[in-house]
C-alpha cells in the first residue's frame, strides 16, 4: 500500500513537472488541508491562511523541478509554504522592530502539571495570540524546528534576537497557561 502512495504521488510530481493542471489539482487536493494548518500558524485568521496557501501552492508549482526526490516531498511543501506565509505576513503586515535583548537563563515552557491539562488546540490557540514577532520565531523554532541561525536568515535579524524573542514567548505563554490552569482550578477546586 506504502509503495502505491509512493508511485502516485511521483506520478503526480512527474504530471506537474509538465505543467498538467489535473496533476496539479490532485496535488493540490492531496496536501492542502495539512499546508493550511501550516500557514494558519502565521495567519492572523482562516481568509489570510487561505492566501497565504494560494500564494505557496502557486510557489511549489513554479518551483517543482528544484523538487530533486532528496528527502520528503511533503517536507518539501512545507518548507516552501513556511517562507511563503512569512513573506506574505512581511508584505502585508507591519512588522514590528526586534531587538536583541539577552534574556538571562532558558525559562521552560509550562509547568509538567499545567501543560498535562491542556489540549493541543488550546496551545495551539494561545500561540496564535502571541504578537507576530514573537509567534513567528516560536513556530519557526518549536513547531517547525529551524535553528536560531536559520530563524536569523528568514527573519533578517541576529541569532540572539531569535533567541530573545523565542524567550520572551515561551515567558508570555507559560503565563497563559498558569493562568488558564489558576482558572480551571478556581472553578473546580
Amino acid at each position: 500500500m506504502v509503495l502505491e502512495h509512493n508511485d502516485l504521488t511521483e506520478d503526480l510530481i512527474a504530471g506537474c513537472h509538465l505543467g498538467n493542471r489535473k496533476a496539479q489539482e490532485m496535488l493540490y487536493k492531496r496536501y492542502a488541508s495539512k499546508m493550511l494548518g501550516v500557514c494558519m500558524r502565521y495567519a492572523t485568521d482562516k481568509m489570510e491562511a487561505e492566501d497565504m496557501l494560494q500564494n505557496g501552492f502557486i510557489k511549489v508549482f513554479g518551483k517543482m523541478a528544484d523538487f530533486k526526490g532528496e528527502g520528503s516531498f511533503e517536507g518539501w511543501i512545507r518548507r516552501i509554504m513556511v517562507h511563503s506565509s512569512i513573506e506574505y505576513y512581511r508584505k502585508h503586515h507591519k512588522m514590528m522592530q526586534l531587538v536583541d535583548m539577552e534574556t538571562p537563563g532558558a525559562e521552560q515552557l509550562v509547568n509538567a502539571s499545567a501543560a498535562s491539562n491542556l489540549e493541543a488546540k488550546d496551545l495551539l490557540a494561545m500561540i496564535q495570540t502571541l504578537p507576530p514577532g514573537y509567534k513567528m520565531v516560536f513556530n519557526l523554532y518549536a513547531i517547525e524546528g529551524y535553528s536560531h541561525k536559520e530563524i536569523g536568515e528568514i527573519m533578517n535579524m541576529s541569532e540572539g534576537a531569535s533567541k530573545s524573542q523565542l524567550s520572551r514567548a515561551r515567558t508570555i505563554l507559560k503565563e497563559m497557561v498558569n493562568k488558564t490552569e489558576g482558572v480551571r482550578h478556581e472553578n473546580f477546586g
